[in-house]
């Protein structure tokens, strides 16, 4: 893939030592020629090919930088793209291939609160034997799906942005307020060489900055063949992934032993595991209930939320996951050989919370684990709420009717974590809404972080639609 032409060997100097690149103003001369440019291409006419170049280049991330591929080479590409349309772009590396990128659109009144639209770089890994289609080949099949990892979750968001971003510069568009744009990398393992990175080292790129936009929300859950639910989402659960850590003594495998590290981890995982935490129903997981259950006429049971739930069909798992705290265990490390009893084991535990619930989770965990298991965290981030009210939610709403007649914008609790956390940190409000309208048939929530990831050409023009409708009229 060719390289911007802005990372000179002189930029390249100035990434090892601060690995933050600001590309050089040869960009606004170019800008003046674009703009004599005539405009024959438009972000819908853009969105499936950015979306497809993507997923070719892979960015998968493990959670560890010595075995993921990094997001250099994408946000290398994005910065491209945007300084082909005249864009000053910041290309910051926090590690090396781990890169990020930010610009600003100055709008017609800057003294009003800026907006951001965000989205993240970096996917899960793929296997590409499981796959029907390979994973980084963005292919197109015969039924209209453009088929990848990052599909779903971000690069079609990604490309979406994007393309607007470039239409809005070939057309001279000025928005009604400063729009900042950022791609981030590491959101898929925390968020630490990305959003956090930039919100501890380049806080400024984000001044003014008060709402934003990103994952998971503004896709369609069919009713009936007339109406949709589009559940926006304005909360997600805090991320609690923790290590626990059992000790024992040391021996030989054909003893008696009363102290076995293993032992005693395996029955707190099991205990952790099995545990059912308590029905907490908050606002925004009320407000959804409450909406959905009038669309599908029926009364909800608040004592009992999981009837309404059970109706919704493929999103059912996502607000199912919202109506409690929830511990799942994912990985176990112990011993070296068959016959030796090892003097540690230790096992993680992906833990999520509600908001306002973090100290009676971890009470709880503690409890279970018992009192010879240890537990520290990996990652602690805050759960997240914010109203579901105001002029962007309501331009939101506005701009999915418009599109879609039949659609029923609907607050939502996102069961998972998003770059939101680091964001909150800066007092910014995250929204997520990446719209897509989607075939019925469709088992859209099953996809993320799934085998055959893939997502309706068409889906992405109608999001290019949407988008440009919210923040033309916002």
């Amino acid at each position: 893939m060719k390289r911007p032409p802005t990372l000179t060997s002189e930029a390249a100097v100035e990434r090892d030592t601060s690995r933050v690149i600001d590309m050089p103003t040869w960009s606004q001369v170019r800008h003046a020629r674009i703009e004599g440019m005539p405009n024959t291409v438009t972000a819908e006419d853009e969105v499936v090919d950015l979306c497809r170049d993507l997923i070719r280049i892979d960015t998968s991330n493990t959670g560890d930088t010595a075995t993921s591929a990094g997001e250099r080479v994408a946000a290398e590409y994005v910065a491209e793209k945007l300084s082909e349309v005249g864009l000053e772009v910041t290309l910051s590396e926090s590690e090396p291939t781990r890169a990020s990128v930010v610009t600003r659109l100055t709008g017609a009144d800057s003294s009003r609160p800026a907006l951001l639209l965000h989205g993240h770089l970096d996917v899960v890994p793929a296997q590409a034997a499981d796959w029907r289609q390979p994973p980084f080949a963005g292919e197109i099949t015969d039924d209209g799906y453009l088929w990848g990892r990052g599909a779903v979750d971000m690069k079609d968001m990604d490309a979406m942005i994007l393309a607007l971003v470039r239409q809005w510069r070939r057309d001279g568009w000025t928005p009604p307020r400063d729009i900042v744009i950022a791609f981030f990398a590491d959101e898929e393992a925390g968020s630490t060489y990305g959003a956090h990175h930039l919100v501890d080292t380049r806080p400024e790129l984000f001044d003014g900055v008060t709402e934003a936009i990103s994952e998971v929300g503004g896709f369609s859950v069919s009713l009936d063949s007339d109406r949709r639910l589009y559940p926006i989402q304005g909360a997600e659960k805090g991320i609690g992934w923790m290590k626990l850590t059992a000790t024992g003594r040391a021996g030989h495998g054909s003893f008696l032993h009363e102290d076995n590290a293993v032992t005693t981890l395996a029955e707190a995982v099991a205990r952790i595991g099995r545990h059912r935490f308590p029905l907490q129903i908050t606002d925004t997981v009320e407000a959804f209930l409450r909406a959905a259950a009038a669309e599908l006429g029926i009364e909800v049971d608040l004592d009992n939320p999981e009837l309404t739930v059970d109706k919704l069909g493929p999103i059912s798992r996502i607000v199912g996951a919202t109506l409690r705290n929830t511990a799942n265990p994912t990985m176990l490390s112990a011993g070296y050989k068959a016959n030796v009893i090892p003097g540690k084991a230790e096992a993680v535990v992906d833990g999520r919370f509600l908001p306002g619930t973090q100290e009676e989770f971890e009470r709880i965990i503690d409890e279970l684990a018992g009192p010879d298991v240890t537990r520290e965290w990996i990652s602690c981030q805050q759960a997240l709420e914010f109203p579901f009210e105001g002029a962007l939610v309501d331009a939101m709403g506005a701009a999915l009717i418009a599109e879609d007649p039949g659609a029923r914008p609907v607050p939502y609790m996102l069961s998972g974590g998003t770059d939101g956390k680091a964001l909150h940190r800066l007092g910014i409000r995250s929204y997520g809404f990446a719209p897509l309208k989607l075939p019925a048939d469709l088992d859209f929530a099953s996809l993320f972080h799934a085998v055959d990831e893939r997502v309706p050409t068409e889906a992405l023009k109608f999001g290019v639609r949407v988008l440009r409708r919210l923040v033309e009229n916002s």
